[in-house]
């Protein structure tokens, strides 16, 4: 009786953590970041987060996105919205990532790399690459339900960056491109032959473009057929300094013609590329892709898009040479209405008994790190630390977010019941570098420090502040993120009075994503009973 009781718990525990039950999109709208200026235009980005490597289609009157999410779970993230420049998020594809055993800990710039998102036959596919493993596939009936488990259709390692192309006469393909990280092979586009069905390639691929010449590190191709063309819109030059590519042929395996349709020219959008194309209802074209902002990691924007001698080109094109610029803002596309303002969620009052679709985890998670409740409370226990740890950069449970806004406050309140000597709860900024206020249990009560962190994925120690003792179990958490991610740590006993701790800390993003903000509950394990803490709420503003 007893092990049917403990079963259903560990059941119940890896719905409430594992699913991410899905939120309504009816939410609050972000007090940081908003895209929709209300008069008819948008500002770029239209998502200031490191939805990094986006890619984007139309179903009816409904626009999905998705991302890479490397090993931040539940991964690849799905968005919504209905007019390109309003978004939501709806759900996650990957639930936990494969091989379980393997992404239980911290994979740093593993996992989801640069998916392609596609519709076909009543179904949405999802193709990524897990650079050291191969290519998966992933579909589902409804993009807001439950998606197949992970379908390894090609074995092989350095391959990324995958997208389908169902063709006229119902044959498949897949372009894909190479990381020279793992394969030794980078600067080329692969087309593979592909099952009908989408479940498995049929050979090994062909070369079909080669920019080792003028475009190095090509890559992140998405496939497209319009006009008796064969199109492989593909970036070029890395994601800091690079452009945006168009192919063309009139064989999908080429001979293909190039150009540059998207660079930074003149304006201080730097690296535009990498994204999606895609068209509105009303028969318009747009470009959804990624800015590098460093910290702030790979933000998105979107781009007007038209079509001169079936070549596209994109933004402003102030010189008429074909390839354009970015806009900064612009008029929203037009799909036929206008609808009401949203944005990816960032506040938790943690009122539901789920958690919000915010929030991601650095590894798979386990059923004991955190439990959501309907009592207005996310209760996080101090799960110990994995043996050897030097610092938190191979700490699996965090719990975080990305950054939504270039300037925001993080503030959060907490009531913390340890259980042993050394358990901490803290609001961390993480990173490569990183930096966190907790509040520590001693011998003699309740310490709240500041420490920092740099060089974490090298293994650096910690520096620590002197710490100030508290005098009850409930306290208020800060951080001030200002223009080019300077964090600022302070603390409260009544949420009213702030005291800063510690020096200022310039964030760092982590392994090819941006720097994150969010909470960790750690300790010794010494107890019998690990302590916790209870989260009332976070709130962005």
């Amino acid at each position: 009786m007893r092990f049917n009781t403990e079963s259903r718990a560990i059941r119940l525990a890896l719905t409430c953590i594992l699913l991410f039950p899905l939120v309504s999109e009816s939410q609050s709208v972000s007090k940081v970041w908003v895209a929709d200026n209300g008069d008819g235009t948008y500002r770029n980005p239209i998502i200031h987060a490191d939805y990094s490597d986006p890619d984007v289609i139309r179903v009816g009157d409904d626009y999905y996105m998705t991302a890479s999410s490397f090993n931040c779970i539940p991964g690849l993230p799905i968005l919504h919205s209905r007019d390109l420049v309003n978004w939501t998020i709806i759900g996650y594809a990957l639930k936990r990532q494969p091989p379980f055993d393997l992404f239980a800990r911290p994979q740093h710039g593993g996992g989801v790399w640069a998916p392609a998102i596609r519709f076909h036959n009543g179904e949405f596919y999802i193709y990524y690459a897990d650079p050291d493993r191969g290519i998966y596939m992933t579909k589902a009936k409804d993009p807001r339900g439950d998606w197949s488990e992970p379908l390894l259709i090609k074995e092989a390692k350095g391959w990324i960056d995958p997208c389908p192309l169902w063709d006229d006469d119902g044959q498949a393909y897949l372009v894909s491109a190479m990381a020279a990280s793992r394969s030794g092979i980078k600067s080329v586009l692969i087309v593979s032959r592909m099952s009908p069905d989408g479940t498995k390639l049929l050979d090994d691929g062909v070369i079909v473009f080669d920019g080792h010449d003028r475009n190095p590190t090509v890559e992140g191709p998405k496939f497209y057929k319009r006009n008796g063309y064969y199109y492989i819109f593909a970036p070029a030059g890395g994601v800091e300094t690079g452009w945006q590519l168009v192919l063309r042929a009139r064989n999908v395996y080429g001979p293909y013609e190039v150009r540059t349709v998207l660079a930074q020219g003149r304006t201080s959008v730097n690296g535009p590329h990498q994204g999606g194309w895609v068209e509105t209802q009303t028969g318009e074209s747009w470009f959804i892709h990624f800015q590098d902002k460093g910290a702030y990691g790979r933000v998105v924007h979107l781009q007007p898009m038209v079509w001169r001698d079936d070549w596209p080109v994109i933004g402003s094109d102030p010189d008429g040479d074909g390839t354009g610029e970015p806009v900064l803002i612009y008029r929203k596309p037009n799909v036929g209405r206008t609808y009401p303002i949203a944005t990816p969620p960032d506040s938790d009052e943690f009122d539901a008994p789920r958690l919000g679709l915010q929030w991601q985890w650095h590894a798979n998670p386990q059923p004991n790190w955190a439990f959501p409740s309907s009592l207005g409370f996310l209760r996080l226990f101090n799960v110990p630390a994995p043996e050897g740890s030097k610092n938190l950069w191979q700490l699996p449970n965090l719990l975080l977010q990305k950054f939504p806004a270039p300037r925001f406050t993080v503030t959060t309140k907490l009531t913390f019941t340890p259980r042993a000597d050394g358990e901490r709860i803290g609001l961390i900024v993480m990173g490569t570098d990183y930096a966190y206020i907790a509040v520590e249990k001693r011998p003699d009560g309740l310490y709240v420090l500041q420490a920092t962190c740099r060089g974490a994925d090298q293994q650096a120690p910690e520096e620590r502040t002197s710490a100030i003792k508290l005098t009850e179990r409930t306290f208020y958490l800060r951080v001030e993120v200002a223009e080019g991610a300077r964090c600022i740590f302070s603390y409260s006993a009544d949420g009213a009075r702030f005291s800063p701790l510690g020096e200022a800390f310039m964030a760092k993003p982590g392994r090819w994503i941006g720097a994150k903000v969010g909470l960790f509950a750690t300790g010794p394990g010494t107890a019998r009973e690990f302590g916790y803490a209870d989260v009332d709420w976070f709130r962005v503003e």
